[in-house]
């Protein structure tokens, strides 16, 4: 297992105050030093914000570049991976949803900058403007980027409460500073499954060594706390893979018992290593579940270019795993109302389950289905582009730009 991310969530002003970073910068790196002098690799340290809207105050895209930019600069003079500012936050009819339209200008201008709208919640509902109008954000940075991989930093969000250390879900509630760490921890699904004859076992096996594993850097973690003088949120123990065959969700999943991820028996075999994470006695956080991010895991990309499996089918199996639609590589020319549908659906679900999801969707410009994707990354392995139906979804829009379904009795 690795330690994806120390997640530092900070409150925030503008103009920034030079204090502010370089005191998260301080706490980040002597975690990151102490956690990995006790033997555990971490990734990334990064740093999350209230949504940045809030921060600045003002919507005009000029001043919300110059203060993404200005941010970017000061966490990278203080040895930080990555920031994210927030979502853009929609989940009234009122919302601004110009601010939306800005976005495209703060992911093509920086590198380490992540961010998304917030468009659907349990206790409002859907908002179907601000989705259409992040499909198009979408659109713009596919075309913007090479090979459209700026779409790494944007996500979807639906029902997604603060304090979520995985990017680009991460935010901050504006109060006191408090931090909180993702595991990249498929590799303890395989290793547990593979040992076991029953599923009895597997199960046993992987709780036990989801405790332990977590026990032996939460003392690493209280010393932290008392040092610092921060709160500790807790552990978002995702089975989040990495594309090597021994930390692949998908080599997981089959070796449970399913021939072929994607086939009959992936949704139990979800649900079943889900309750095992649920199951664990640590200090949850997140989405703490199975997650399938189709270009991090060697074994999906491979029955991605197989067509094992559908978009609708890892829509199926996030009602009982974690994030939902994930690093999903999809033609260049899919319509902004196609990807704009597939958010709503998304977000139905995660209002049905109250629960938080996410999407991440990677239109590849100038691919068609089929074809091969490769991307100059170490932490995504090569896939073919997956097919979205393309029917069509453009009166759903025209129907009104916010849903708010009845109280449920």
């Amino acid at each position: 297992m690795k330690i994806r991310s120390i997640t530092q969530f900070i409150p925030l002003t503008w103009p920034l105050e030079e204090g502010s970073i370089a005191g998260a910068g301080k706490f980040l790196n002597d975690a990151r030093s102490r956690l990995t002098k006790a033997g555990f690799e971490v990734q990334t340290v990064r740093l999350a914000i209230p949504p940045f809207l809030d921060v600045v105050g003002d919507p005009d895209s000029s001043i919300l570049l110059e203060f993404a930019q200005v941010l970017e600069d000061k966490a990278t003079k203080r040895n930080i991976d990555y920031v994210s500012i927030g979502p853009v936050v929609a989940t009234t009819p009122l919302a601004l949803l110009m601010t939306i339209h800005a976005l495209p200008q703060l992911i093509t201008k920086t590198e380490k900058i992540f961010s998304g709208v917030l468009f659907a919640a349990s206790n409002s509902g859907v908002n179907f403007a601000a989705a259409h109008a992040f499909a198009q954000t979408v659109h713009h940075v596919a075309q913007s980027t090479p090979n459209g991989f700026g779409n790494l930093r944007l996500g979807a969000l639906a029902n997604v409460p603060p304090g979520v250390p995985f990017f680009p879900a991460a935010y901050h509630d504006g109060g006191t500073p408090f931090f909180a760490i993702a595991t990249e921890a498929a590799d303890l699904a395989v290793e547990a499954i593979s040992s076991s004859r029953s599923f009895n076992e597997a199960q046993k096996r992987l709780v036990t060594t989801i405790e332990s594993t977590a026990n032996n850097f939460l003392g690493i973690v209280d010393a932290l706390v008392d040092d610092h003088q921060i709160r500790f949120k807790g552990i978002d123990f995702s089975l989040a893979p990495f594309p090597l065959q021994a930390r692949s969700i998908g080599a997981a999943i089959e070796s449970l018992g399913v021939d072929v991820f994607g086939g009959s028996g992936t949704l139990f075999a979800t649900s079943f290593l889900t309750n095992c994470i649920r199951q664990a006695n640590i200090p949850h956080v997140g989405f703490s579940g199975v997650m399938f991010p189709v270009l991090e895991d060697n074994v999906l990309a491979e029955r991605a270019e197989e067509f094992r499996f559908s978009i609708n089918d890892l829509l199926l199996y996030s009602a009982v795993c974690g994030t939902g639609l994930d690093t999903i590589p999809i033609p260049g020319n899919t319509s902004v109302d196609e990807m704009a549908a597939i958010f709503v659906d998304m977000a139905s679900l995660a209002i049905a389950l109250n629960k938080p999801l996410t999407a991440r969707l990677m239109p590849i410009p100038g691919l068609a289905v089929g074809e091969k994707v490769v991307f100059d990354f170490e932490y995504f392995a090569s896939s073919r582009v997956m097919s979205v139906k393309n029917l069509g979804a453009q009166r759903l829009f025209e129907l009104g730009s916010f849903f708010a379904d009845s109280p449920k009795p």
